[in-house]
């Protein structure tokens, strides 16, 4: 068998078609959960993007393996079990294309072969579909006849959505700059208003006043990508081997477009950040057409794809294996998903089927609530904070994270709350660095 991860980062669920987006950005996309199952509920352990890949690649949550936020000085432990070199010892042929080692540079490791497509020219968030697709595509025609764990990262949705012109006519029917809309005003007075308003917003458009404009031009990188992804996907039928191939469609976290006054960004815990795609597909053994409701994170993707493998399960892994869902044989893996984030607000979030709390270890960059509750049922836009009206419940969800907190930091041997301890820090970092630029 083989299996082929195809990562897309900053790509928010409910903005593919597949999971009910009212414009029609992902075809590939909703093909691939058309032909296995797509899961409803997938959710970040941690964010952005070094958190969640770190547990993506441990099968643990960010309390256990230490990497809480992007750009912290933590580095994972080297005999933490990393899936690569667990498929690796069992035979695949392992390969990447990929750039997450310009960040940290374990994660290359397990990897015989790591492509790094930018470079040559220091391409950082730049890198595109295409240039990734060109090497992707070269290296399965050359070891398609070898089991293989390919790992394919694309950056398209991150900002600066900036896509080919000839996708820059879909999703958008409004006025660009319209001197009397006036939906991008209030950016101004978040961390990265100005910075985007004076370097970015000029290439989208001249005199740009619609915030929607920005939100078509995330879309028009998503289908991008997602023209890219049918590529990919056309390229293994064409080597005879889309049968024999697990293939997993994951997004590393989502991105607010305006909600909650974060523009364009991915900060905090609210749904658009924290909810990403999770669509796995393998012919004769995923069923076509599932959906499955149930609360899954990222930890989850290691164990799912080493009992595939027939490969042992390391000790102290925090995910749990799919397999029991796909089959129909249990509804639930967990009864909450708890979440971190520790870049621009050290906060956690305890999200059951229904409700989510979240709780700020100190206080963030959006001049949030220390403590926010919401009926995600009833208000699934998380715009009306219920901790004070519904203190009960927040009471009921704080305790119960806290007594799990409180069993991980003794498990891991932990004296303080890591994100108290490592605070908030490439947000502050960036502005400190910001602002000593533009004085």
């Amino acid at each position: 068998m083989n299996i082929l991860v195809l990562d897309v980062d900053t790509l928010r669920a409910d903005h593919l078609s597949a999971y009910g987006y009212r414009y029609p950005t992902t075809p590939a996309m909703d093909r691939l959960a058309a032909e296995g199952a797509l899961f409803e509920n997938a959710l970040c352990a941690g964010l952005p993007t070094a958190p969640a890949h770190t547990s993506f690649y441990t099968g643990r949550h960010p309390i256990a393996h230490g990497i809480v936020s992007h750009g912290g000085a933590r580095d994972l432990p080297d005999m933490m079990p990393f899936l690569p070199e667990l498929l690796a010892a069992q035979g695949f042929t392992t390969a990447a294309v990929d750039n997450l080692y310009d960040n940290k540079k374990g994660f290359a490791r397990g990897y015989e072969y790591y492509i790094n497509p930018g470079l040559k020219r220091k391409a950082g968030l730049l890198i595109t579909a295409e240039e990734l697709n060109a090497r992707a595509i070269s290296w399965l025609r050359q070891h398609a006849d070898e089991p293989f764990f390919l790992f394919l990262h694309y950056w398209d949705p991150h900002t600066p959505y900036l896509p080919p012109e000839r996708y820059r006519d879909l999703f958008y029917e409004g006025v660009p700059d319209d001197p009397d809309n006036d939906s991008l005003d209030v950016m101004q007075r978040q961390p990265l208003g100005d910075l985007w308003t004076e370097t970015w917003f000029p290439k989208l458009h001249p005199d740009l006043t619609d915030a929607d404009y920005v939100r078509a031009a995330y879309d028009q990188c998503i289908r991008y990508t997602d023209d890219a992804i049918g590529e990919i996907l056309n390229t293994l039928e064409e080597l005879g081997i889309a049968g024999e191939t697990l293939v997993a469609l994951m997004g590393d976290h989502g991105e607010s477009m305006t909600e909650h006054d974060i523009y364009f960004e991915h900060h905090g815990l609210y749904e658009p950040t924290l909810r990403v795609p999770l669509i796995l597909r393998w012919p004769d053994t995923i069923p076509a057409g599932r959906r499955i409701p149930a609360l899954v994170q990222h930890t989850d993707l290691l164990p799912t794809f080493l009992e595939a493998t027939g490969t042992k399960i390391p000790e102290g892994v925090d995910g749990h294996s799919l397999w029991p869902l796909i089959r129909g044989e249990v509804t639930s893996v967990r009864p909450f998903a708890i979440a971190e984030e520790c870049t621009w607000q050290a906060a956690w979030c305890i999200r059951t089927e229904r409700h989510k709390l979240i709780l700020y270890r100190q206080p963030g960059l959006h001049n949030t609530p220390m403590r926010e509750l919401y009926d995600l049922a009833a208000d699934p836009g998380e715009t009306r904070n219920l901790a004070l009206e519904e203190w009960e419940l927040a009471d009921h969800l704080e305790r119960e994270f806290e007594r799990w907190l409180r069993e991980k930091m003794h498990r891991h041997s932990l004296i303080e709350d890591p994100l108290i301890e490592q605070g908030i820090t490439l947000g502050k970092r960036w502005l400190a660095e910001r602002d000593r630029f533009k004085g």
